[in-house]
């Protein structure tokens, strides 16, 4: 199965280190970020975790809740978090869930559908592919997947500049450019009626080509 932008975000139960969870009942009514990592006690996840809990407030002023997930279990997850407090200066603040049965990886295309045995036994190499970011919107659906190989960290500030990108173009049906960054001017569509644009951005627009129309990001 592979989940694409649009699709809807698979629900499933799975334990975590904050007890058992229902995935869309957890999810709510809001946006989340859901990413994955193929093995506890690795280096380069353990600094991602960590990183993810210091931005934690960053994320939380966003309206975006925070779940991660491996194919270990809830144990190992726990002594993990310790080894990620002594290292990263803080431990994850945030459910950590325990796929155990492979079950939620397959859902969401990260491991293959014939994919069984222990996962004590599975190495990092084995869980490669499962290190996917997935930021999931208040419909459900998926608005955004990264994915990443083993040896290279997630740049998490670009997480938040897209997530920001994403809420805002969801908000005011308008589009932003390459490199963009909040506070920076937006597109609208060339297919919006001008009467309705005029209505809909008063201090009017720039338009250097018919298919260009650059106007300040709204604030509101």
């Amino acid at each position: 199965m592979t989940l694409s932008i649009g699709s809807p975000a698979p629900d499933f139960e799975a334990e975590s280190t904050e007890g058992h969870i229902s995935f869309h009942k957890w999810l709510g009514n809001g946006w989340a970020l859901f990413f994955s990592h193929p093995k506890d006690f690795t280096p380069v996840c353990t600094t991602e975790l960590g990183a993810v809990a210091r931005l934690k407030p960053e994320f939380d002023k966003r309206g975006v809740k925070l779940i991660g997930i491996s194919v270990d279990p809830t144990d190992k997850h726990h002594l993990w978090s310790k080894d990620i407090e002594e290292t990263q200066g803080v431990a994850p603040n945030y459910p950590l869930i325990a796929d155990v049965d492979f079950n939620v990886a397959k859902l969401y295309g990260m491991l293959p559908a014939s994919t069984s045995g222990d996962v004590n036994k599975r190495t990092p190499v084995d869980n490669q592919t499962v290190r996917n970011i997935f930021v999931i919107g208040p419909d459900k659906q998926i608005k955004l997947v990264f994915v990443y190989p083993m040896s290279t960290g997630r740049n998490w500030q670009e997480v938040l500049r897209a997530i920001d990108s994403l809420q805002l173009t969801a908000k005011h049906g308008v589009s932003t450019p390459s490199d963009w960054k909040p506070g920076d001017d937006v597109f609208f569509s060339a297919a919006v009626p001008e009467e309705e644009a005029r209505k809909k951005f008063p201090k009017g627009w720039k338009s250097p080509k018919p298919y260009f129309r650059i106007v300040e990001q709204p604030k509101d």
